[in-house]
């Protein structure tokens, strides 16, 4: 029994040492960071803000209203990881949309509140000691004119200070095209809204945190989205009159087959179109 025990505790303080010579991950997050570590995280080149928007919006039955955020906090965090050089701003919970009694899960801002949040924390991110200022956003809504307005007024205003203020648009427009389409050359049903990659890319991040209901997914399957080009298929009005009613249950698309492994792929679709769009903006200062 004597030597079973001081086996027992032998393994227990390997794993203890283990656990704590493990790697520890850059900060990264403002909000996880004391001031002392932001002006120690500056003063060592982490001079980039990522300012990422996300979302309450309804999304189908199976995802929480939050996904929009939930998953533009991991996708900044990760983008900072990769650059090396930024700091993830707050997550800002709210974009421009509309609520519904309908569907009620979605709280939204008018274009110009909106407008106003992203200036204000752009140019609060600047006073800060940030010297770029990236904005992004997980939700559509915004995209791009609200986005590229506000990017195009602050840059006209700090660039002769050496400031640069920058609106990434390929971490969302971009990304969700590609690998819609790759999806679809694969076999897989086109989806928008709640469809496969936003279910999928959930599952992936937080399918054990109760993102996802799983139960709910069997069943998922929303309003057909239209073929490029075409306009009222399978909505029952327009083009197609004779088509089914709509289910109007927040899907768009069929969201049945998604799984945590395309989540992965098109998490990294956007972490890499990030990267490299605002590795972009950063090499062209001073050319």
């Amino acid at each position: 029994m004597h030597r079973l025990v001081s086996a027992l505790i032998v393994g227990v303080l390997s794993a203890g040492t283990a656990f704590a010579q493990a790697p520890k991950e850059p900060l990264v997050e403002f909000e996880m960071m004391t001031w002392p570590e932001v002006k120690a995280a500056l003063a060592a080149g982490k001079t980039t803000a990522l300012v990422y928007t996300g979302g309450t919006e309804q999304r189908g039955p199976q995802n929480v209203n939050g996904g929009h955020t939930l998953m533009a906090r991991a996708t900044a965090k990760a983008i900072a990881l990769k650059l090396g050089n930024a700091i993830v701003m707050p997550t800002l919970a709210y974009s421009p949309n509309r609520a519904s009694a309908d569907l009620p899960g979605t709280i939204g801002l008018s274009n110009d509140v909106f407008g106003q949040m992203l200036t204000e924390i752009a140019e609060q991110s600047i006073i800060t000691g940030f010297k770029n200022v990236i904005l992004m956003g997980d939700h559509g809504g915004g995209q791009p004119a609200v986005f590229a307005e506000v990017a195009k007024k602050l840059e006209a205003k700090y660039a002769p200070q050496g400031k640069h203020v920058y609106f990434c648009d390929e971490v969302y427009k971009k990304a969700q095209d590609d690998f819609d389409n790759w999806l679809v050359s694969k076999g897989y049903p086109r989806s928008s809204h709640a469809g496969i990659p936003d279910t999928s890319t959930m599952l992936y991040l937080g399918g054990d945190k109760g993102w996802v209901r799983k139960e709910l997914i069997p069943t998922a399957e929303g309003d057909p989205v239209p073929e490029p080009g075409q306009r009222g298929q399978g909505r029952g009005r327009g083009a197609d009159p004779n088509a089914p009613p709509r289910k109007n249950n927040g899907i768009s698309g069929d969201a049945r087959r998604s799984t945590p492994e395309l989540g992965k792929m098109a998490m990294d679709i956007k972490i890499d179109y990030a990267v490299k769009q605002i590795t972009g903006f950063l090499a062209s200062q001073g050319k």
